[in-house]
């Protein structure tokens, strides 16, 4: 069919989803599915086999998605309900001093974020950054919790199990999961320096002003206190507490893990998959022990060994009833469905574009025009960003339309990952007012809709591009040995 009307299609395509996401309101997992079957009759795809490529594009996808996200929201759900967010900040307080809890902060939030959604482990912070920030001596708490929510976005949109990244892994190759894991955690480690740095020289002399509401909670707010207890808002965090489960009648005590438990237990399949993924460098391929090593590195064993220990060493041993941990690891999975399915939807546009020729339509065009395809893969990222706010949907969609020309290009697995990576730089940059979490950042620290934008989205643009020239030099300079 003729590229130039696959690239019309594409365009109208693009224009409907954004339409019906943004004006009417769809839910995007609709709004992907209805587009994608409309666009599969456009672009020449057998009425017959409508059906079967959306089959195929959301079980293609899902099949890693579902086991990744599922057991990430698992992992980060135990954490969370256990007191893992408060145990490692007042944790970290303590080992840098009061006179550094910003740092302590981020570092900290930096490790919550690896497992929990955004959304749900920033809010899990806010009353620690209140505390933090009263016992530091800041007029508001948006010096501490600015440059915290951004870096958690951060990793959010560039570190699995997050559902964006591993979507787009997914889609583009799903064997450099690993390598994504760990080229996605380097690149957090300069932007977490840089978010601090920027955050600093933007922060007015006076402080940030508060919305009336945030004020009077900030002013109502406990400090943390760093002697031998902790108090505000993490002193339940050295103690124990008595609670009435449901499954009996009778009162359990419930104790707090250790801080050291909670990190390494995040950690754990961090270090699994980077053994897998440096096995595959160092070790010849097919032998018993590249395989051994393939499987303890593979993304969803290692999660789902993190989970099986933190249900019991963060949960059973210190309490918690064996229905009551299973209770709470089934709940955690609710929020993680709507993701999936999206991200499942997503994959169906992506096999669309692929099947009907759209992708290498699009791309190719681009490509023939001397764009690199590393950031051609950015560029169509950040225009899905700025223009339905999206991040999970930003991703897929770039991902989908240059699927076919990674699929061709005889890319390395390192390459991949930058392309990867790349996409993930375009769903953080120009973040704004029709981001969700524009809104959750800017609400809970009492911002302004402008204080917003001089903020959340000056630095989530900052961080974005400056993480995406740090992939362009690492292409162009690693260019010659692939």
């Amino acid at each position: 069919m003729d590229p130039i009307y696959l690239i019309v299609v594409a365009a109208v395509a693009i224009a409907l989803l954004l339409f019906l996401v943004m004006k009417l309101k769809w839910p995007a997992y609709l709004a992907l599915l209805a587009v994608s079957v409309v666009t599969a009759l456009a672009a020449g795809i057998e009425v017959q086999e409508v059906i079967p490529t959306v089959i195929e594009g959301m079980g293609g996808t899902l099949g890693s998605v579902a086991l990744l996200v599922g057991l990430g929201a698992m992992l980060g759900g135990i954490i969370e309900k256990t007191g893992g967010a408060e145990l490692i900040a007042t944790k970290a307080a303590k080992v840098l001093g009061q006179h550094r809890l910003g740092p302590a902060l981020l570092i900290a939030s930096a490790i919550v974020a690896i497992p929990i959604f955004f959304d749900v482990a920033f809010i899990i912070l806010v009353p620690i950054i209140f505390s933090f920030a009263k016992a530091a001596g800041h007029k508001s708490p948006i010096f501490l919790g600015a440059p915290v929510a951004v870096l958690m976005v951060f990793i959010h949109n560039a570190v699995p199990p997050h559902p964006g990244i591993v979507g787009s892994t997914t889609l583009l190759n799903p064997d450099v999961m690993g390598l994504v894991t760990i080229l996605g955690l380097a690149l957090a480690v300069p932007m977490a320096f840089v978010i601090w740095f920027v955050n600093k020289r933007i922060t007015p002399a006076g402080g940030w002003q508060m919305s009336p509401e945030i004020a009077a909670k900030y002013a109502s707010a406990g400090a943390a206190d760093f002697g031998g207890t902790t108090g505000g808002a993490s002193g339940a965090a050295a103690g124990s507490v008595a609670v009435a489960t449901e499954a009996t009648t009778s009162t359990r005590t419930i104790t707090r893990p250790s801080a050291g438990m909670v990190i390494a237990l995040i950690l754990l399949p961090i270090l699994m998959i980077a053994v897998g993924t440096v096995g595959k460098l160092i070790v010849e391929p097919e032998t018993p022990v590249a395989n051994v090593l393939a499987f303890i590195g593979a993304p969803g064993f290692a999660l789902l060994v993190a989970c099986i220990l933190a249900m019991y060493l963060l949960g059973v041993r210190h309490g918690w009833g064996k229905q009551d941990m299973g209770d709470l690891m089934d709940s955690a999975l609710a929020p993680a469905a709507i993701v999936v399915f999206v991200t499942g939807a997503g994959g169906v546009f992506a096999r669309v574009m692929t099947e009907s020729g759209i992708g290498d339509a699009v791309s190719g065009m681009l490509v023939s025009a001397g764009v690199p395809i590393v950031l051609l893969a950015f560029l169509l990222a950040l225009i899905f960003k700025v223009a339905q706010g999206s991040g999970t949907v930003a991703t897929l969609t770039a991902a989908g339309l240059v699927q076919s020309t990674v699929a061709s290009g005889g890319y390395a697995d390192f390459q991949v990952a930058l392309i990867i990576l790349a996409i993930a730089m375009g769903s953080v940059s120009l973040s704004h007012i029709n981001d969700s979490g524009f809104w959750i950042a800017t609400k809970f620290l009492g911002l302004s809709v402008g204080g917003g934008l001089r903020t959340w989205t000056l630095m989530c643009t900052i961080v974005g591009f400056l993480g995406m020239a740090i992939i362009a030099v690492a292409w162009f300079a690693t260019a010659g040995l692939f």
